[in-house]
């Protein structure tokens, strides 16, 4: 087969053979949306100079530097969240993103506050998964004095700055799972216990209200236990998980609203009651799609992790082309829900 040629380039973005020579060997010359048509078309026809021209699409889009900060890195929903990051930042069309993401496996307000002064060195506007805590608000309104822009993700934080958000809608995710567990435990006098995180992330403390807002609201008699924090931790979450089902031999339900699902799937895996309880998690993972198809859970909500880095990145990006006293937005996602039979 013939080798792609200009002229097969210039046919295939209809545009003429001169356009696309000035796209090759000059494209500050050529608008954006030229350089774009002609990229997409040498990308069809297989040109030769498909490397020289990707190159100066991305040398004539204005660049934009991002900072991610999330949390335990060996977590897989947060390992699959970084890499949606990345991939939405390379696809992204309207700007070069730089985007540098940084983890967090000790989630002290200190640490946390020290890894934003960290990242801002590197970025000009920072998406961060964090509690609330006033330390860390401080270090958002100091570092937005210099001109940083600031995103709470999955879960949201306040600053006398503004601070945008993007993630769920918290109290919907809460009387969703307490819809779940009303309707597949069909007890009315049944115990229900909720672990979350840590209290400090205001989306868990959300999801509690939630939750606790459909039961009053719906099933009035059924009484919900006390939320225990896992602190994030998978053998925090065993282990309380495992007490819980010896304490309360009537317990019926588990919403896991926090971090530990894994550590929690794995004490119901190791008891006899593993069928009798009704466990609602969070995000979809290998761990929790084993769960579900093998029965230890039976209702998740996950965020969509692609949609929301895609979200993410875009909201960014406006916000530090903007003016600088623009206020970030908020973008609130559709939750998606997985049973063992839609997976």
């Amino acid at each position: 087969m013939a080798r792609a040629t200009i002229l097969d380039v210039a046919k295939a973005s209809g545009l003429s053979v001169s356009t696309v020579n000035r796209a090759l060997h000059e494209p500050e010359k050529v608008r954006d949306e030229t350089l774009m048509s002609v990229l997409q078309a040498a990308e069809i026809v297989g040109f030769y100079g498909l490397g020289s021209i990707r190159e100066s699409v991305k040398s004539a889009r204005p660049k934009v530097r991002i900072g991610i900060l999330l949390l335990q890195r060996n977590r897989a929903f947060y390992k699959s969240l970084g890499v949606a990051f990345e991939a939405a930042a390379k696809s992204h069309r309207d700007h070069e993103v730089v985007i540098q993401i940084d983890y967090l496996d000790e989630l002290s307000p200190q640490n946390v506050s020290d890894g934003l002064i960290r990242l801002a060195q590197k970025a000009d506007v920072l998406g961060v998964v964090a509690p609330e805590h006033p330390l860390i608000s401080a270090t958002i309104e100091r570092l937005a004095e210099a001109g940083k822009k600031f995103f709470g993700l999955i879960s949201p934080l306040t600053a006398r700055c503004g601070v945008g958000y993007v993630g769920l809608d918290a109290w919907k995710v809460g009387r969703t799972a307490a819809w779940a567990c009303h309707n597949l435990c069909r007890n009315e006098n049944a115990k229900i216990g909720i672990l979350v995180g840590n209290h400090r992330f205001r989306c868990q403390e959300t999801n509690e209200s939630g939750f606790r807002s459909y039961m009053r609201e719906h099933a009035s008699g059924i009484v919900i236990l006390e939320p225990q924090s896992t602190f994030e931790s998978a053998n925090i979450a065993r282990e309380i998980t495992e007490t819980m089902l010896i304490r309360h031999k009537d317990l019926a339900g588990l919403f896991v609203c926090g971090g530990g699902i894994s550590g929690v799937i794995q004490a119901f895996r190791e008891s006899d009651r593993r069928q009798n309880v009704v466990v609602v998690g969070y995000d979809n993972t290998e761990v929790t799609q084993g769960a579900l198809l093998d029965g230890t859970m039976n209702f998740m909500i996950s965020h969509p992790i692609a949609r929301l880095a895609q979200e993410t990145i875009q909201a960014m990006t406006l916000a530090i082309t903007r003016s600088a006293d623009s206020t970030p937005q908020s973008i609130t996602l559709p939750f998606e829900i997985f049973t063992p039979e839609n997976l």
